[in-house]
């Protein structure tokens, strides 16, 4: 396991403003003059993300003094992801946190962070994320009465299978592969020799049980705390998308914010992205061992063929130039600079 570093241990000590934050919540719940903004989304409360929008409820709650609070509904307690987005829509929950392959169904250029291999690495990735090409992403919700506040890492996903490991594309043939709703995820799945197969999330435990499906596709962590691991007892590291979670919040609900209450909110949204990508590392260590030590075949295999076989998803955009200027940029993006859509 990695060791946290001097930035990250600043981060924890946000997470340690829970326990403080429990007493102001519970003081100020009654009081008419709190705003109190609903997040809801469908993690278990053990999951990193989770852990840092405790710490975003705590720190929001602490630069408020118990003025403003964010009210954490997991596990699919208020919907899906895409009922979530609905509902934020119309005002009637503040906040959710949802996967990018999901926000494509709402806006169409989100589908790129959703293509195989379209990230050279972490770095490439975090650089693309946190720079222009983000900031631009993440503001393009606004018109469908969404604003992005942040992307949180979700790794890369992987496959797990039931019955046969995949150290090659060509194991994947003939297989149902359960898929986000999401038509790239979908494509994707297609053009290794699965059949795809949306189910949501809650559902996919007892899908994997039942035969519905053969396997499913996430980052460690989720196939470890989803309990996935006891059924599916082959996990292949081909690392084929790095799809980012989205903290996303209302318009309805933002256009009511004073300037204030937007920047404590902000404030605490950017402490909480620094938090759970350190959580992040920790959890993905802590992950592949619980299920290596559970049994699971945690297998390596050499991602080149995957990607060969899915670089044809790419030339598919071409007659969709926004889209395809989108993938170019990201692709050809440089972590050190200067940024492809800026003046030297």
């Amino acid at each position: 396991m990695r060791a946290p570093d001097a930035r990250a241990m600043t981060a924890f000590r946000v997470l340690g403003a829970v326990t403080l934050a429990t007493t102001v919540l519970s003081a100020c719940a009654n009081r008419d003059d709190v705003t109190v903004i609903k997040l809801g989304h469908g993690l278990d409360v053990t999951h990193p993300v989770h852990r840092a929008m405790e710490a975003m409820a705590a720190d929001v709650a602490e630069r408020s003094s118990g003025r403003m609070r964010i009210d954490l509904y997991p596990s699919e307690q208020l919907g899906t992801e895409r009922q979530l987005l609905e509902l934020l829509q119309i005002g009637s929950v503040g906040m959710t946190k949802v996967s990018a392959a999901v926000l494509e169904n709402f806006a169409p250029e989100f589908l790129v962070l959703s293509l195989p291999y379209i990230f050279r690495d972490e770095a490439h990735h975090f650089a693309v994320l946190d720079g222009p090409i983000g900031r631009e992403l993440l503001s393009g919700l606004v018109p469908y009465r969404l604003r992005g506040m942040t992307f949180y890492d979700a790794g890369s996903r992987s496959f797990y299978t039931k019955d046969r490991p995949v150290d090659h594309p060509d194991d994947l043939a003939g297989l149902k592969l359960r898929t986000q709703e999401s038509a790239t995820a979908m494509e994707l799945v297609r053009r290794l020799g699965a059949s795809p197969t949306p189910i949501a999330w809650g559902e996919l435990y007892s899908a994997l049980q039942q035969g519905i499906v053969d396997g499913a596709e996430n980052n460690p962590p989720s196939f470890h705390l989803s309990g996935h691991y006891e059924i599916a007892r082959y996990y292949s590291l081909d690392m084929h998308t790095r799809v980012p979670d989205v903290l996303v919040v209302s318009m309805d609900v933002w256009s009511r914010l004073s300037e204030v209450e937007r920047g404590w909110l902000t404030e605490a949204v950017t402490e909480s992205t620094r938090l759970q990508r350190v959580l992040w590392r920790v959890a993905v260590d802590e992950a592949l061992a619980a299920v290596e030590a559970a049994g699971v075949q945690v297998l390596r295999p050499d991602p080149a063929p995957f990607a060969q076989q899915v670089e044809g998803m790419f030339d598919a955009y071409r007659s969709e130039p926004v889209i395809y200027d989108l993938i170019a940029r990201i692709r050809s993006f440089s972590p050190e600079g200067p940024y492809p859509d800026e003046p030297n």
